[in-house]
C-alpha cells in the first residue's frame, strides 16, 4: 500500500504559522518565551517557529535544541541514535515560558523524557506542547497546546515528516507499516514510526 500524502509545503507553513500566533496569543506576546525543539526535525519546525514569532511581534525569541535521547525509558528495548547536543539559549529557561516543539505527538513517551531533561537543566514557569502532527494513540497522559494537523491513524500506520532541511523535499504521509513496532513506535533517528 503506498504512502498517501496528507500535508504539502503550503499545509505546514500554514500549521506553522497558526501555532506562532497562538503561541504569542497564549503568552501575551513574545516576552519571557523560550522555543526549544527536540531533535531532529522538532529542532527545524522551532528555528522556523522563532523565526515567524520574531517577524509577527518584531521581537527575536531564543530557539534551542533539548535532546532527550539519554532520558528515554526504551534505551534497553529498542535502537536509538546518537544523542545531539542540547543548547539552551543564553539565560536559560528559569523562570521563563518553554515551547517544547516536535515533529510527530504518538504515545507521549518522548514528551515525558523531554520534561525530565528539562528539569535537567533548569525550572521554566510554564512548559507548553506543540506539535506539527498529533496521531493519537497516547500511552501517558500528555496533550499538546498547540497543534498543526491532528491524523488519526491506525496503530500500524505510520506518520513520515519530511522538511528541506533534512530530506530535501516537503511534505507529511501516511503509510502502512505492518506489525512489529514497539509500543511507541521508536525505531531510529527520530521516532520515525510516528
Amino acid at each position: 500500500m503506498p504512502a498517501r500524502t496528507v500535508l504539502q509545503q503550503a499545509d505546514i507553513t500554514r500549521a506553522l504559522t497558526r501555532i506562532s500566533h497562538e503561541i504569542l496569543e497564549s503568552n501575551r506576546g513574545p516576552d519571557d518565551l523560550v522555543i526549544l525543539g527536540i531533535p531532529t526535525r522538532g529542532v527545524l519546525l522551532a528555528e522556523r517557529i522563532g523565526s515567524m514569532i520574531a517577524a509577527f511581534s518584531g521581537t527575536k525569541v531564543p530557539v534551542g535544541s533539548l535532546d532527550v535521547t539519554l532520558y528515554r525509558d526504551d534505551l534497553g528495548r529498542n535502537p536509538t541514535r546518537a544523542p545531539a547536543p542540547t543548547q539552551v539559549p543564553p539565560g536559560g529557561v528559569d523562570g521563563l515560558t518553554v515551547v517544547l516543539v516536535d515533529d510527530v505527538l504518538y504515545s507521549g513517551r518522548t514528551i515525558r523524557a523531554a520534561l525530565d531533561a528539562l528539569s535537567d537543566i533548569g525550572r521554566p514557569k510554564i512548559v507548553r506542547l506543540a506539535a506539527l502532527v498529533d496521531r493519537g494513540h497516547r500511552e501517558l497522559p500528555i496533550r499538546p497546546d498547540f497543534v498543526g494537523k491532528n491524523l488519526p491513524t491506525a496503530q500500524n500506520e505510520r506518520i513520515n515528516v519530511h522538511l528541506f532541511e533534512t530530506d530535501g523535499d516537503e511534505f507529511v504521509t501516511i503509510d502502512f507499516v505492518g506489525q512489529g513496532l514497539t509500543g511507541d513506535g521508536f525505531v531510529g533517528d527520530d521516532e520515525a514510526a510516528k
